[in-house]
């Protein structure tokens, strides 16, 4: 710890050397009655109206003489913010002034008063820009870490309610929270994540998914921490044991631990009829088998396993692909690899353009294609259901992990028809269910099979019926309604 210099001139120098007399820095030295008072603050980060009003216009109205033996004290007391905090310690300075405090030191005493002045540099509370809301509330996470906390807090009046926070970043020292229920969470799961975020030692965390990386435990291409905008999705999790890490000036909040079936789950399955939502994560499902398997099982059955179709099919197929120059894991590949090009094109490209370069390569360079006998019409009605199928999954990291998974199985299929392709599903299967995070089986409820926590997995029961939150979750208190165990 560096203690501050007792002279406002030495302080004011000292400033101005770390920043390397930055133009955004801004100093005024104020006389009152032979005592120097420094105000020191960011123009960049703080409001210089709250400055001018709550502190320089305070010190000309100091008339008592005895106020004038104990100027700091006075500052201190009399000063109106919401926020009024003291520090010893040279080297908060840097942290204060870059979170928009002004700091005030006055001649002769060795601690300063800092004093909340942020200016608003954030955009307001607006609807998901990443996740569509169908139906549920339409607020979403901001880039203000008090906002962002306080859309949990609204929503969870629970004195339970906890915000552990670390600082994560040599240079950024980025406010990280860990919000979890008191008495709900595993308490063990809490500390392991606290541990892991003091470890960190790197120049600046920018984004929570700085801070994925550093948590994963098993390295996986599928996901196991979920990232969203929406502060309900971040509540239900909450609600049901999880913990959430609630990073400063990033929107995306990280939920964890999690399991494969919450990646097909949305914070809208709450809000509807059981039935409808248990057939649309049926479908997820389905679409999942579909968009993993389809390109492999057709590269299978038209180079090693023709006796596994029917005949008519089989000509069905030789037809189609009769003057096409490539093999068939060439055709599906180049497919593949246009589709995704496509994808990020979309994605990465702005609202009013995506849309046309959608029509452009799905219609215009998919015709083409065919018509000019580069790719049989099968191999585009193959590719068209398996991306059809991922598009589902709002998830970036599931998607990619589907693809990545996908090329795998293609290249099982091309060197070993079927029998490749089923040892590739075991494989697939094996990976995930050896999966674990922070405890918590990836596969769960299924492996380990837990039937009590089967009643929100794909099928959703109706609410008055689910008595316990998810038992994998390794909770404290296992009940969720009711007040009495599960009968």
């Amino acid at each position: 710890m560096k203690k501050i210099n007792k002279s406002v001139s030495s302080v004011i120098k000292q400033i101005k050397n770390l920043y390397g007399n930055s133009g955004d820095l801004n100093t005024r030295v104020i006389n009152i009655n032979g005592t120097c008072v420094g105000v020191l603050f960011m123009e960049s980060s703080s409001g210089p109206g709250d400055i001018s009003d709550r502190i320089i216009k305070s010190t000309y109205f100091v008339t008592d003489g005895d106020v004038y033996n104990n100027l700091y004290n006075h500052l201190k007391n009399n000063i109106f913010n919401a926020q009024v905090l003291t520090t010893n310690n040279f080297d908060d300075f840097s942290y204060y002034l870059s979170s928009g405090f002004t700091i005030i030191v006055v001649d002769g005493v060795s601690e300063a008063i800092v004093m909340e002045t942020r200016a608003e540099l954030d955009r307001g509370v607006t609807e998901s820009t990443s996740e569509p809301i169908l139906r549920g509330p339409k607020d979403s996470f901001t880039e203000s870490h008090a906002k962002n906390l306080g859309l949990v807090r609204k929503r969870i009046k629970d004195p339970n309610l906890w915000f552990d926070e670390v600082k994560v970043g040599r240079r950024t020292e980025t406010r990280v929270s860990i919000a979890y229920l008191n008495g709900v969470a595993d308490k063990k799961t809490v500390n392991d994540i606290k541990k892991i975020l003091d470890d960190i030692d790197i120049d600046g965390i920018l984004d929570s998914g700085n801070i994925k990386e550093y948590l994963l435990q098993d390295k996986s291409v599928f996901p196991q921490i979920l990232s969203t905008e929406r502060p309900d999705l971040v509540c239900q999790s909450i609600l049901n044991g999880k913990i959430a890490l609630i990073v400063e000036n990033t929107p995306f909040v990280l939920i964890l631990p999690n399991v494969f079936v919450d990646f097909m789950h949305t914070s809208e399955d709450q809000y509807q009829k059981p039935l409808n939502i248990s057939f649309t994560r049926m479908l997820k499902v389905m679409a999942l088998i579909v968009t993993l398997f389809t390109p492999a099982i057709y590269i299978a059955i038209t180079t090693f396993d023709q006796t596994a179709v029917p005949d008519k099919l089989l000509i069905s197929l030789a037809v189609q692909r009769s003057g096409v120059p490539f093999p068939t894991f060439f055709e599906i590949i180049l497919l593949m690899i246009i589709f995704e090009i496509l994808r990020e094109g979309d994605i990465r490209s702005p609202s009013n353009m995506g849309t046309s370069m959608s029509i452009v390569g799905a219609l215009v360079l998919g015709q083409a294609a065919v018509d000019a006998g580069i790719v049989s019409p099968i191999a585009v009605i193959v590719i068209a259901i398996t991306s059809i199928c991922s598009l589902i999954f709002n998830d970036v990291d599931f998607m990619n992990g589907i693809r990545a998974w996908r090329f795998i199985f293609i290249l099982a299929a091309t060197f070993f028809g079927l029998i490749g392709l089923v040892a590739a599903g075991i494989v697939w299967l094996l990976k995930l269910s050896s999966l674990d995070s922070f405890g918590v089986p990836f596969m769960a409820p299924f492996s380990p099979l837990i039937k009590s926590s089967q009643k929100d997995a794909v099928v959703r029961y109706p609410l008055p019926k689910i008595f316990k939150r998810p038992l994998y979750l390794n909770n404290v208190d296992e009940i969720k309604q009711g007040g009495i165990n599960e009968k």
